[in-house]
């Protein structure tokens, strides 16, 4: 058995943009995302509503 990781899709309040990512910690990189933590990308366009993921 290997480590669990996630692929998920991030957009914003307007649902304007999708920001698509791999983490292994799907709870605390979610977190991050609406803290304002994270990429540039995500943080200049207010990434923070997860809209899907997949665990693998």
């Amino acid at each position: 058995m290997g480590k669990e990781y996630s692929v998920y899709i991030m957009t914003n309040k307007y649902n304007t943009v999708l920001y698509t990512g791999v983490t292994n910690n799907l709870m605390r990189r979610a977190w991050a995302h609406k803290e304002g933590f994270g990429s540039t990308f995500t943080s200049r366009y207010r990434v923070n509503k997860l809209v899907y993921y997949e665990s693998y």
